[in-house]
């Protein structure tokens, strides 16, 4: 097969939608437009599924029908008013056509790996987001009939909480009014007194954290390594396992869990207390987004300060700092950007929140019932099954530090696992730090899985504490 595929068919599907018109970009898409900008990437999500057996070119055809009528997102291109070439608009057309894209399988040729192809390069091929829609989709055809479904999307288009609504509603065909308020409505409710008032609020929270925490949260700058930005995953069988043990004796979320591990290992390898880390927080709690299709996530922030702690404060500071965080991540990231550097050019031109974490499992807590207790040996023996891979080295920039919990998908017979997806910054955090970073997450995990009193390793006092700001770091939060 060759490396790079083409398509040998194209199906244009006319579609006609609900809403048009122009506007600004919402605070969702103008932050991750800002991320888009920065990595340089579409930043695609989406991927491949295999067919139903006797599944046709058609019925793909209207699957694809249906997404474009029925989400404003995929009927938005980008616009670039003159003077402002770094604050694009947005337009939402009422209808179109978009192709369907067929790649014919020739004997020979694995199907599957010809539909791994297609979704590499949708994937990675730029988008155009002012004259093509943001969308990709594609099938493989072997014999007269589709084996395999690709679908990409810029990452403008949605979440991922956006698209697991995407993927519930296109299951049974909905047909009832879009849920959640669309970008255009977003924009118009922004831009109100009611939306401004909301973001001045949020930002004078962002405000008093900025002018407290730790200027540095990761070493200082040294030779990167070549390539510079490297991504890499543990899969590891044992965290559920220590985790669910953490949970079950703390009653605390499990994404605060990992947030404490994330935040003590990083603070062992880095000497940086209190740890200040954006956790991605989905915004669809918010009575105008419930159930909506489009990019409404934002990065909040917090601190936490883990000093003379145990693991079990530390995650008990970590649900208060989240819950901190998820109140003040729904803002303007345009104003956001000012108002660090304005936080910048009083305190260090260096400042640094570039520290990401991101909870995306979909199945918290799952199945997890069903673990064997948290013995020594069941422990060594789920960690002694983890593995790490590197799976991405570019030069291509990403940020300084994202951690990502996923899902791991099911396999027949395979215990529930978790992964760890780290992606650094090689002139902050080296390949070495990187690993051990996952690693130390899963060797703190067990050892507070097992005992209750297990510290953080971080003695006091905290530079938080020298510098007065102990309030922010033990996840009271900051502002109102």
């Amino acid at each position: 097969m060759n490396d790079v595929v083409t398509a040998t068919d194209r199906v244009l599907v006319a579609f006609a939608g609900q809403g048009s018109g122009t506007g600004a970009l919402s605070w969702g898409q103008r932050e991750i437009y800002l991320a888009m900008q920065h990595q340089r990437s579409s930043l695609a999500i989406g991927g491949l599924k295999p067919l139903p057996p006797g599944t046709t070119v058609a019925e793909i055809a209207d699957e694809l029908r249906y997404l474009m009528t029925r989400y404003p997102p995929m009927r938005t291109r980008l616009r670039y008013p003159p003077g402002a070439p770094d604050r694009p608009t947005q337009e939402l057309f009422a209808s179109g056509e978009i192709a369907l894209e067929i790649f014919d399988v020739a004997e020979g040729e694995d199907g599957g790996q010809v539909a791994a192809a297609v979704e590499h390069r949708y994937k990675y091929e730029p988008f155009d987001l002012v004259d093509a829609w943001p969308i990709r989709m594609a099938v493989t055809r072997e014999h007269g009939t589709a084996t395999y479904m690709i679908i990409l999307m810029a990452h403008l288009v949605s979440d991922a909480g956006g698209a697991m609504v995407m993927l519930r509603e296109v299951e049974t065909r909905e047909t009832g009014p879009v849920p959640g308020m669309q970008q255009l409505e977003q924009v118009d409710w922004q831009a109100s007194d009611e939306g401004q008032r909301h973001n001045a609020r949020t930002l004078r929270y962002w405000a008093d954290l900025l002018r407290r925490i730790p200027t540095r949260q990761l070493p200082e700058p040294h030779p990167p390594q070549s390539p510079r930005h490297w991504a890499g995953e543990l899969c590891s069988p044992a965290l559920p396992i220590a985790v669910k043990a953490i949970t079950e004796r703390t009653g605390a979320d499990s994404s605060a869990v990992y947030m404490a591990l994330f935040a003590a290992s990083l603070a062992r390898i880095t000497g940086i207390n209190p740890v200040v880390m954006r956790p991605v927080v989905h915004n669809r709690f918010r009575a105008k987004l419930v159930g909506v299709l489009c990019m409404v996530a934002q990065a909040g922030c917090c601190a936490l300060d883990l000093a003379d702690s145990t693991l079990d404060e530390a995650v008990g500071r970590a649900e208060r700092a989240t819950m901190a965080a998820s109140k003040h991540a729904y803002f303007d990231p345009w104003a956001l950007n000012d108002l660090i550097a304005e936080v910048a050019r009083e305190r260090d031109p260096e400042l640094d929140i570039a520290t990401f974490f991101n909870d995306r499992r979909l199945r918290k807590g799952e199945g997890e019932s069903t673990l064997p207790p948290p013995e020594r040996d069941t422990l060594d023996r789920a960690r002694a099954a983890s593995v790490f891979v590197w799976t991405d080295k570019q030069d291509d920039p990403i940020e300084r530090l994202f951690l990502h919990v996923e899902d791991v998908d099911d396999v027949e017979g395979a215990p529930l696992r978790v992964q760890l997806r780290v992606c650094v910054d090689t002139c902050y955090l080296g390949s070495d730090d990187a690993i051990a970073l996952v690693h130390g997450m899963e060797a703190i995990a067990i050892e507070a899985a097992l005992d209750a009193g297990t510290a953080t390793g971080i003695a006091g006092p905290s530079e938080a504490e020298a510098a007065g700001v102990a309030g922010v770091a033990t996840g009271s939060g900051a502002g109102g």
